[in-house]
């Protein structure tokens, strides 16, 4: 469990800083009433100074007249004495009247000196009581948010309490992703600083070397802003390392806990589970789609720290909710199989690329999702973004023959043909454009249109019925719709939104032309076609119990549709590179041109294989897409059916469903 650190926001302990702020406030009044008191005191205490020493002043005259007296008795007569005596009493009568005043004046300046002096002072005073009474009033009552948020920013810290994130599973429990715990090391610039910041030792020698940074860049990191609080020097480093660089014991250097994400099965589930970055968030796949669900709430911690950073309260706490565990469909067994046969599938080809999936016909669950080329989502050191690209979801293509079986069931259901209908096969053209097949055939059942794929047999179809008609069958079926997965990158596909059809755009449309879809749309379509005309919402997440569906078409309809692809995979259909041995399955297979940037068709084609199996009732859905296979072939009977047997064929044995025929022909 890791926590990251912030400064409290003002008024988290605003409550407390203002009861705590009245004492102070007491205090100071009681300071500034006793420096009253004490002017005052020192005042009076002046004034009582000033007439003790005039009246010393003129006891120390007194005494001296008096000494003169004794002495002049003794050295003249009585009569000498009274004469001089008289003398000067008539003098002292007839002193200069403004010599008496001199005295009293002086007395009088020195005491009003005194009182302005007194005055003055005590305005100050009360002057600077008043500014201050103010400002605490100010600080107390007015604007108490200022001395909450300065006490805070101080003294308060807010450390975020995390939680590891979520496993991610298969259906069965077994792990695709999981969170193991690491340390990530960090600094204290302003620590490092006054310590005496990094030297030439041995220690920050060894520091750099065990986090692979030469030891001038590291120095420059941390001084950088001397006077920061935090910056990372590495993450996600194993244990073993951080143990290392804690024994170091260099000031300023932490370690925190985090975790790392590991994903067991590597490559094979990569596109699909995706990928966290360093500080595990989801940035593809499940990961980023259920990213909330994975992360949980972290929690909070209030603490009071002192000037050295020590925790020394706390104040309080919110208790983080964790993280929830996300079980998918997935199957890991199957997973690995599907991955393993299309890797081998591309290499072989020689192809661009290749992408499967696998649906769980009576649930609409998925069981695995691959593409290939692959990449390893515990190291992207070096890997492409283009190579992170899930293109079950993210690819379209024109789904081409694949939607023949969705042809043939409109027909029937509008009663254009029967179910022994014979139709006319031979080449036509259509507003100067030719619609020919791969063989030439005169006539075909619907069984044979399918089993031979006739481009001619579908478009007499299409031409047969309005056009509304197979844009409707094919909406019905999912495509032109996202599956809501809740995959990111999913896109909808290309679908028409005409008024107006011509008629040569009615019939390339009946063999998959016009229209754009992803592998994981058309594996929905052929999930409804196992399940006999019901329609199931796709899941990556475990269901349970199954949905009940909905019903787009009828089941007598469509279990003949089923039946009649089962003659694809049979000697003489174009997929019997895909029959199963000791099993009966439920195919078609497609070729169609890659569309150009601008928009023109190349020579480069995309080789598609869509079924059901077991045919007699159906459990599974595939559909196998080789894009620009460069070994020689390019149709889809030649380069994706044998995928596509490899891989139904290990399904049906990993989950022991019982054979329910035998077949001819190649066998997987």
């Amino acid at each position: 469990m890791g926590s990251h650190e912030r400064h409290a926001l003002p008024g988290v302990i605003g409550d407390d800083l203002l009861r705590f702020g009245k004492l102070p406030l007491c205090l100071f009044i009681c300071i500034i009433l006793t420096a009253v008191t004490v002017v005052t005191t020192a005042h009076h205490t002046r004034l009582l100074t000033a007439q003790r020493e005039q009246l010393v002043l003129e006891r120390d005259a007194l005494d001296i007249e008096w000494r003169n007296l004794i002495l002049e008795e003794n050295a003249l007569g009585d009569h000498s004495r009274v004469e001089r005596i008289a003398t000067e009493k008539l003098q002292m009568q007839h002193v200069d009247p403004s010599q008496e005043n001199i005295k009293p004046k002086r007395q009088e300046e020195h005491a009003n000196f005194i009182s302005w002096r007194f005055a003055l002072l005590c305005g100050c005073i009360l002057l600077a009581l008043a500014f201050l009474l103010g400002r605490v009033a100010w600080l107390q009552v007015i604007s108490p948010d200022m001395l909450v948020k300065e006490g805070d920013m101080r003294s308060l810290r807010v450390q975020q309490v995390s939680t590891s994130r979520g496993m991610i599973t298969d259906r069965s429990g077994r792990p695709l992703a999981v969170s193991v715990p690491v340390k990530a090391i960090w600094a204290d610039p302003k620590e490092v600083h006054d310590a005496g910041g990094i030297s030439v030792g041995d220690r920050w020698k060894a520091l750099a070397n065990a986090l692979n940074i030469p030891l001038d860049q590291l120095s420059a990191r941390i001084n950088a802003n001397p006077k920061g609080r935090f910056i990372y020097l590495a993450r996600q480093v194993n244990p073993d390392m951080a143990d290392y660089i804690k024994k170091l014991k260099l000031p300023g250097i932490h370690l925190r806990e985090e975790s790392r994400r590991y994903y067991p099965s590597g490559e094979v589930t990569a596109h699909l589970i995706g990928f966290t970055n360093v500080d595990s968030q989801g940035i593809e796949g499940v990961e980023k789609s259920f990213d909330k669900w994975l992360t949980g709430q972290p929690g909070e911690r209030i603490v009071r720290k002192d000037r050295y950073g020590r925790v020394i309260e706390d104040i309080s706490s919110t208790d983080s909710q964790a993280a929830h565990n996300l079980a998918l469909s997935i199957d890991e067994r199957l997973q690995a199989l599907v991955y393993r046969e299309l890797n081998n599938a591309v290499a072989f080809n020689k192809a661009e690329s290749g992408s499967a999936v696998l649906v769980d016909v009576n649930t609409g669950e998925v069981l695995a999702m691959a593409n290939s080329p692959s990449y390893n989502p515990n190291n992207l050191s070096g890997t492409p973004k283009e190579a992170m690209r899930n293109r079950t979801i993210t690819d379209v293509f024109e789904p081409g023959s694949t939607v023949k079986p969705m042809v043939v069931m409109t027909a029937l259901q509008r009663g254009v043909v029967r179910e022994n209908s014979v139709l006319n096969t031979i080449p036509y053209r259509i507003n100067g454009h030719e619609i020919k097949d791969v063989a030439r055939y005169s006539e075909l059942t619907l069984t044979g249109v399918l089993q031979k794929s006739s481009n001619v047999g579908v478009s007499k179809l299409a031409l047969a019925m309005p056009s509304s008609a197979l844009v409707d069958t094919y909406s019905r079926f999912g495509l032109g719709k996202a599956t809501n997965l809740g995959l990111v990158g999913e896109r909808s596909g290309l679908y028409p939104q005409k008024q107006r059809w011509s008629d040569i755009e009615r019939a390339t449309f009946s063999f998959g032309y016009g229209l754009m879809v992803t592998p994981l749309q058309l594996a929905r379509v052929y999930a409804t076609i196992g399940s006999y005309g019901i329609y199931r919402p796709l899941s990556i997440t475990k269901v349970d119990p199954p949905v009940p569906g909905e019903r787009v078409f009828p089941e007598s309809i469509v279990r003949t549709v089923v039946h009649m692809m089962e003659s694809v995979a049979l000697p003489g259909g174009g997929g019997v590179k895909a029959a199963i041995k000791g099993y009966r399955i439920a195919i078609k297979t497609g070729t169609a041109k890659k569309v150009g940037p601008d928009g023109r068709y190349i020579n480069k084609y995309i080789a598609y294989t869509a079924g059901v199996a077991p045919a007699s009732q159906p459990r599974f859905a595939l559909v196998v897409v080789i894009n620009d296979p460069q070994a020689g072939k390019y149709y889809g009977g030649a380069v994706s059916a044998p995928v596509f047997g490899a891989i139904m064929g290990g399904v049906l044995r990993t989950m022991n469903i019982e054979p329910d025929a035998l077949t001819t022909g190649d066998k997987n």
